[in-house]
């Protein structure tokens, strides 16, 4: 039954938070809110309900090793396996606002939770406090007034919902629907990786880093995979980007508030390879053609994920 519950927990998570999602950009259109305000609140908010909801259940349950590796290893799966099997399908644009503006961001916000969570400057036994929630949400409040700057002057653009016809019936039960979803989806998952850890005998760092941590990267595999199919995929790695310090500086800067949260003795080399992660995409779009990604490029984020992967598994 737990295995079962586990599966359908990442299913009601992902499924719960679509349903959420488009609920509130129904209702936001129905009371006259302007496309650029919910492209910049409702959705992108959105996108990052699932971790938000299972590590608020992690926090509860005073599973810190679940709340680190569900942020640190899906953000290491946005880059290195979505962007590498999306560049692996078609040659991936990047803009020169995401490679000037947003991946610096994205890496400054890594070097400040390493700072945040490093033992050597807070000592053993060291938990993420309320404090810490702070730092990271006031970046993520100058990254949104940054956004908001950059789309109002047409320097960047967003992903606006399409129109919607539903009526009010319509928008109250995926309303509904969409928060038992994700109540009862968090609340499985996290169970389910405490159990896992404990019967196996292994980490729920390694179990949040790895299934966990795909299963809430998937609506960015999914997007980006049928965009690369129709040859849309300009905005793929702003989005990919943006939902990783949206997973950063908004998820981790408001779950201490929930609970204080205990810094795994590991973490930090996790941190890091977070941080390699984002290097290499800065780096790439700057190697063979400048601006893009190409699929040899995808091919060695692909294996860098492998690799990674293994070394969890290797670590226990």
């Amino acid at each position: 039954m737990v295995y079962l519950l586990f599966v359908l927990g990442l299913v009601f998570l992902v499924k719960g938070a679509n349903w959420i999602v488009d609920g509130s950009v129904s209702l936001a259109r129905r009371l006259g809110v302007s496309s650029l305000v919910i492209g910049l609140t409702v959705v992108a908010f959105g996108t990052s309900l699932p971790e938000l909801i299972v590590n608020i259940f992690a926090v509860g349950a005073g599973a810190g090793e679940v709340v680190f590796g569900n942020i640190i290893g899906s953000n290491i799966a946005n880059i290195l396996l979505v962007l590498g099997i999306t560049a692996l399908i078609a040659k991936v644009p990047v803009k020169n606002s995401t490679i000037w503006e947003e991946i610096p961001f994205a890496l400054l916000a890594v070097f400040v939770l390493f700072v945040l969570t490093e033992k050597l400057f807070l000592g053993a036994g060291s938990f993420f406090t309320k404090g810490n929630g702070l730092v990271l949400l006031s970046l993520f409040a100058v990254f949104i007034y940054y956004i908001f700057i950059s789309v109002s002057k047409g320097r960047k653009r967003i992903a606006f919902p399409e129109e919607s016809r539903e009526g009010n019936w319509d928008i109250v039960w995926k309303l509904v629907l969409g928060l038992v979803g994700i109540y009862f989806g968090g609340r499985w998952v996290v169970e389910g990786a405490v159990f896992f850890a404990g019967q196996f005998g292994i980490s729920s760092f390694l179990i949040s880093a790895t299934i966990i941590a795909l299963g809430t990267s998937l609506p960015e595999l999914v997007v980006s995979f049928v965009a690369a199919k129709k040859g849309n995929v300009d905005l793929a790695v702003g989005n990919i980007v943006g939902s990783n310090i949206f997973n950063i500086l908004w998820v981790f800067g408001v779950i201490p508030f929930f609970g204080k949260i205990f810094i795994p003795e590991f973490v930090s080399f996790d941190i890091a390879i977070m941080f390699f992660a984002t290097l290499i995409l800065f780096i790439f779009v700057f190697v063979g053609k400048k601006g893009e990604l190409s699929r040899s490029e995808g091919l060695v984020m692909l294996l860098l994920y492998i690799l990674y992967i293994w070394f969890l598994i290797w670590r226990g």
